[in-house]
């Protein structure tokens, strides 16, 4: 019942926000795998896979191997990555606030309803 009355909007923000947290996890991994030779960088499919899935079912982002970023290591993406991050958590932090917005009315119009 809950779901129907959030509708897509809620539904897209979830998934944004595994997203974004995925994207966490894949740089993580990467910055602490800088110097392994034989370390293949992570990054997350969502995008892509949101495009392909649309009509069928809902997409899951899912973190994948980056292979055209070459295998060893990479000191010199530190800079990149740390942008990356930051750039990830404002996007993760506007789709949390988007989220409760959304939460906030929909329980502001349930308190309402039993007047």
């Amino acid at each position: 019942m809950i779901d129907s009355i959030q509708g897509a909007g809620v539904d897209m923000a979830k998934l944004a926000l595994d997203a974004a947290s995925l994207r966490h996890q894949a740089i993580a991994q990467n910055l602490a795998n800088l110097q392994s030779d034989s370390y293949v960088p992570l990054g997350v499919s969502f995008d892509a896979q949101l495009l392909k899935e649309r009509r069928a079912q809902a997409p899951r982002p899912q973190l994948v191997e980056e292979t055209w970023r070459g295998v060893g290591p990479r000191p010199h993406d530190v800079d990149r990555m740390m942008v990356e991050l930051s750039q990830n958590t404002v996007h993760y932090e506007a789709l949390v606030r988007a989220l409760s917005r959304s939460l906030s009315i929909l329980s502001a119009a349930i308190g309402q309803g039993g007047r």
